[in-house]
């Protein structure tokens, strides 16, 4: 059963996912996902790379609407979507090779590291908006070299999807989150 904190942490990425705000996940939501990705710079020039992020995110909602539709009816509630989550762990493999995927589509410079600029694009664009995003790159980037390696990130993506601990950084990779009660 999912925590509190992973509530929290799941509710604020449901939201950003829902472009319609109709407080489901449907189909065209990650079809404006996708859109979304398309834009970044790298995405948008690259083919192959336009391929692999409709292929993670159209992905996503293919294994959601297959695993966490309970009532089948096209369309993921949070409750839906939290009994996924409770699934996740078993699943780390799977959460980690989307972050290949991912990290490629936000390398906008393709030196093979995340900066922090680069990253502010990534909360964005999950969002779908401009986010306050305080000290979150500081808490993520533990060596204080100013970037994201490839493997520091695969790290950092699969602990928002996967993990329970507050304490984790991985937590804040999309964004800050709200306080919990």
């Amino acid at each position: 059963m999912a925590s509190g904190f992973q509530w929290a942490k799941i509710q604020a990425m449901f939201d950003a996912f829902d472009a319609d705000g109709n407080g489901y996940l449907e189909q065209r939501d990650f079809e404006a996902l996708t859109a979304r990705w398309g834009r970044l710079p790298r995405v948008a020039e690259g083919p192959e790379l336009t391929a692999r992020v409709e292929a993670v995110i159209m992905g996503w909602w293919r294994l959601l609407s297959e695993a966490a539709d309970a009532d089948k009816d096209g369309r993921i509630d949070m409750a839906e979507l939290m009994a996924m989550v409770d699934r996740l762990p078993s699943m780390r493999e799977d959460v980690a090779a989307t972050a290949e995927t991912i990290f490629d589509a936000v390398d906008e410079n393709g030196d093979g590291r995340i900066s922090r600029a680069e990253h502010q694009r990534l909360i964005d664009t999950w969002h779908g908006r401009p986010m306050t995003t305080a000290d979150v790159f500081d808490r993520l980037d533990e060596d204080g070299d100013g970037y994201l390696s490839r493997p520091e990130f695969a790290v950092l993506w699969t602990q928002f999807w996967i993990s329970d601990d507050p304490q984790e950084p991985g937590n804040v990779m999309c964004g800050p989150l709200a306080p919990t009660a």
